[in-house]
């Protein structure tokens, strides 16, 4: 870490903060505490430079004109793409895949320029993808199913130098007919999955948490309400 104290960045919550994502970076701080790792959550606004100094980042999900003002300012303020090059670890939930990615077509049929951290392009599908998600990774990090709930239009289609996060086993994921979901380059990692998806897949938290501290991996916790979570998630997302 760059300090004794984890910094996690909380990234332009006051608009990319639907359906309870902020609860990641929470999460993360949560999970480091338990394990007498000090840490604290560094909430980055429409009035804050991003800066490049944290040890993790996350962001989160949001609509059209939201998507634009998060676009904005992370190309205004490019610490986040620096602090990516640096490898430390981003974590994109569902429309901040598309700001992360080349390009993105709004609702209107607007395609707008992103920040390119992803090698990905997102356009609108027919069906907008609502409902419970349950995936198997594909990351090499990651043994256990993935669970969220996704709500998306979009359709985000991954280019060579971009990895699936995982492969839908109920739900639709990137939306483009691969039974793809989400995307891995580099050390920042994209889902569709809310939740907050850390909450549901502390396995992927601990991932992040590692990666931010330089480490293999971190001894586990026991949280038996955590796991009565994931089973009760999971199933969910079977019966869909």
């Amino acid at each position: 870490m760059s300090e004794s104290t984890l910094r996690i960045g909380l990234v332009l919550p006051d608009v990319m903060g639907t359906y309870g994502d902020g609860g990641n970076a929470l999460v993360l701080k949560r999970r480091a505490i338990m394990r007498g790792i000090d840490a604290e959550v560094v909430h980055i606004t429409l009035d804050d430079p991003v800066p490049d100094s944290l040890d993790v980042y996350t962001l989160g999900g949001a609509e059209d004109y939201a998507q634009r003002l998060a676009t904005r300012h992370l190309t205004r303020y490019p610490g986040l793409q620096k602090a990516a090059a640096a490898g430390r670890p981003v974590l994109a939930i569902c429309a901040a895949i598309q700001v992360l990615g080349h390009w993105y077509e709004t609702s209107a049929g607007e395609r707008v320029d992103g920040i390119s951290l992803f090698d990905l392009t997102t356009s609108p599908q027919e069906k907008r993808a609502i409902g419970e998600l349950v995936t198997e990774p594909v990351h090499p990090a990651l043994t256990q199913p993935l669970t969220g709930f996704e709500n998306h239009r979009g359709g985000s289609r991954l280019g060579s130098d971009a990895k699936p996060l995982a492969r839908v086993k109920h739900g639709v994921g990137n939306g483009i007919g691969d039974s793809t979901e989400g995307v891995v380059q580099g050390s920042v990692i994209g889902t569709y999955m809310h939740g907050p998806a850390l909450a549901r897949n502390p396995e992927l938290a601990d991932h992040l948490l590692a990666t931010a501290m330089g480490v293999d991996s971190l001894a586990p916790l026991d949280l038996p309400e955590v796991d009565r979570l994931r089973r009760e998630r999971l199933a969910a997302g079977r019966r869909r």
